[in-house]
């Protein structure tokens, strides 16, 4: 089987995730969800989102480790692939509540492995709350494509810049990117071309 049919299996269905043999359970402050899209065979005249599946919504360590070492690799998926993980209760589409206001930080990158380790650092951070401004964090999302692979932090209140500005400059830290990162918002990206509206 190839990677992107397990892949497809996984969205599919519901991932079985098997409970620590010994032990207590260690709680996470809140509830994340991870989603699945493949945007490599959008259905003819098919709205953007009708691809995205919800697939396992965990609120312990153990669970996120089960999930993050069976399936939830960026390197696992096939181009035009994107992994989400979100708070539980919000989806990874602009039109949600929390996210309609909000917008994105965005890095890119053209290493495979490096795309592997930035989500996982991404990943420890928000369900550690290690980002001052948590509750402004919507989730992230990974995106898989053939020339440059992106790594996007959403927020809910893009308008407040020194929410913005903090939360960026702690992301790039986390994640151990010298380059400039971006922010834009979501209402910007509608049109083509926009501007970022901050970058640190």
């Amino acid at each position: 089987m190839t990677t992107e049919a397990a892949v497809e299996d996984v969205a599919a269905a519901p991932v079985p995730v098997p409970a620590p043999e010994t032990g207590l359970k260690n709680k996470l402050d809140r509830k994340w969800t991870f989603w699945f899209d493949n945007q490599s065979k959008p259905k003819q005249g098919a709205a953007w989102g009708t691809s995205l599946r919800k697939v396992y919504t965990f609120d312990t360590v153990e669970e996120f480790w089960c999930l993050y070492d069976q399936i939830f690799k960026p390197s696992k998926l096939p181009n035009g692939g994107d992994f989400h993980m979100f708070k539980d209760g919000v989806e990874p589409k602009w039109e949600d509540p929390e996210c309609a206001n909000g917008g994105k930080w965005t890095v890119t990158s053209s290493r495979k492995g490096n795309l592997d380790t930035m989500w996982l650092e991404t990943l420890m951070a928000l369900i550690g709350e290690q980002l001052e401004d948590a509750e402004d964090i919507c989730g992230v999302v990974a995106s898989v494509r053939q020339w440059q692979d992106k790594l996007s932090l959403w927020t809910k209140t893009a308008a407040n810049e020194a929410a913005q500005m903090s939360i960026g400059r702690k992301w790039k830290e986390i994640i151990d990117v010298t380059d400039k990162i971006t922010y834009n918002f979501h209402e910007d990206a509608k049109n083509r071309g926009a501007k970022a509206r901050y970058t640190v």
